[in-house]
């Protein structure tokens, strides 16, 4: 089955191929940020004295956590990048070891993240982003939980991308869904435990009266997904012990490898950097805002920017979803030797993208209120939310662009330019333009909503330029380090 769909990549009617397999991927992310605002929902629905605080909170932890997400979405990358290109040139020994050492350097980063998450959930909260009152509280809660279990998403983003870059991209899809379903399951049950609980919801009162489970509030979310995410890693470990084989390494290759393991991290820390540098320019608006926009007693504009990351973070998924095909077909291709068909598909990869995203930007300038109100029915707090959708929202499509093309490079292995290019839109122009307005210049916040959207365009720019140029296919050979197949023995 990976075989017929590897042949499809590299032999296939190009715009069907990447099509089929771009839209499962787009659709799952997608569907991931849907149940992430169940989540939301869910909290919603708390009593009013918690609804406000916990959303701010909620922002706030999304951004933090996924910095945790982003360090092992690098070596994904990485290993994407290497396994994609050895599955063109038809490598298996060296997709096998690849596999297995991505698996183990996945499993050392979330002991390290884990232990460090946990221990600084309150400096990160009140003295890195200024957090105050009982949004600090109810973040330092959550984060601590969320952190603590980081290790569920980071196995889960590294067995399924294993399996993208070897050709499947349905069946991770599938198991991220079931994920996301057990996980609003769950999350009814811990965050209202036996109750009181919204009428639709009160079933799981007796099931939570009956397992002892307490009521939790929004701490019990961050409890759901850690439980969820573990569950279906079980069935993502079965399909690739059966279908790929890369779970079950030859003796005397179980162990790790420290020549394979800095070969991928050769290409993993740009593209961690770079998301890093991505998750950083999402905190420093939260913190701007805080800090400028708020006092102790009124964190209404918080309260605001936590509910549009939620929309923020669907177009920056559904672009990942995109991105992730283009990654693929980019690596297998070249690794195929098909250059010229792996530029081809980096281009229509950003073109499916840019419909998806036109389409998402025309539902949340259209019933962008009404999304919101059922997270929040305050009138403050959604009268600036709008605001920002209103400026940022059409940004998306440039916003998707860099997104699918820094993927499609990456899959080349040229991460470090990709990173260049960030740090170069992000920290040379989005850092310093906002700082600069809000310190100096006190501008008011939809001036600093403007800043985000121009970045994206800017974004959107420099990526273009540089993926026409044609020079990451040269510079991913050369930041790879080495992208012969490590050869291992299958004694």
């Amino acid at each position: 089955m990976a075989s017929d769909a590897s042949k499809r990549i590299v032999d296939g009617p190009l715009a069907r191929e990447v099509a089929r397999f771009g839209i499962p991927l787009a659709l799952g992310m997608a569907l991931q940020t849907t149940f992430n605002l169940v989540d939301a929902y869910l909290i919603a629905q708390l009593p009013r004295d918690e609804v406000g605080p916990a959303l701010g909170a909620l922002g706030i932890c999304d951004q933090i956590a996924a910095l945790g997400s982003i360090l092992s979405y690098g070596i994904s990358t990485a290993s994407g990048a290497l396994l994609s290109r050895q599955e063109g040139a038809k490598e298996r020994a060296a997709i096998q070891h690849t596999a297995w050492q991505s698996i183990l350097l996945v499993g050392m980063l979330s002991v390290a993240f884990g232990v460090v998450g946990v221990v600084g959930a309150g400096p990160l909260v009140r003295g890195v982003i200024g957090a105050k009152g009982a949004v600090a509280a109810t973040a330092t809660r959550y984060l601590r939980v969320i952190v603590g279990g980081s290790f569920s998403i980071f196995f889960l983003l590294q067995l399924t991308s294993i399996q993208r870059a070897l050709g499947s991209s349905k069946t991770p899809v599938a198991l991220m869904v079931l994920g996301n379903v057990i996980n609003v399951f769950f999350a009814i049950i811990l965050v209202f435990g036996p109750g009181p609980a919204p009428p639709a919801l009160a079933w799981a009162g007796p099931i939570a009266a009956a397992l002892h489970v307490p009521r939790m509030g929004m701490v019990g979310a961050a409890w759901a997904t850690i439980f969820a995410r573990a569950l279906v890693l079980v069935p993502n470990i079965l399909v690739l012990a059966r279908r790929f084989h890369v779970v079950r390494p030859p003796r005397g290759a179980r162990g790790p490898d420290v020549r394979e393991i800095r070969r991928i991290l050769a290409i993993a820390w740009p593209s961690s950097a770079q998301m890093v540098v991505r998750i950083c320019a999402m905190l420093l608006l939260n913190s701007l805002v805080a800090r400028a926009f708020t006092t102790e007693s009124n964190q209404t504009a918080s309260t605001a920017v936590g509910l549009v990351f939620r929309l923020d973070t669907m177009a920056l998924f559904v672009a990942m979803g995109w991105g992730s095909a283009a990654q693929t077909f980019v690596g297998q291709n070249l690794g195929a030797g098909h250059e010229g068909r792996a530029t081809r598909s980096g281009w229509l990869t950003v073109a499916y993208d840019g419909i998806t995203n036109v389409l998402l930007v025309a539902l949340v300038l259209h019933a962008g209120e009404s999304i919101l109100r059922v997270f929040d029915d305050e009138t403050a707090p959604i009268a600036i939310a709008m605001q920002y959708l209103q400026i940022v929202a059409p940004a998306y499509v440039g916003l998707g662009l860099a997104v699918v093309l820094g993927n499609a490079m990456a899959g080349a292995g040229a991460t470090r330019l990709t990173m260049w290019i960030d740090l170069a839109v992000i920290l040379g122009f989005q850092f310093p333009v906002s700082i600069v307005a809000v310190a100096l210049f006190h501008v008011s916040i939809e001036a600093l909503f403007r800043c985000v959207a121009i970045t994206h365009v800017v974004g959107a720019i420099a990526y273009a330029a540089v993926y026409l140029h044609g020079g990451w296919r040269r510079a991913g050979t050369a930041e790879a380090i080495d992208l012969e197949p490590v050869r291992t023995s299958t004694a």
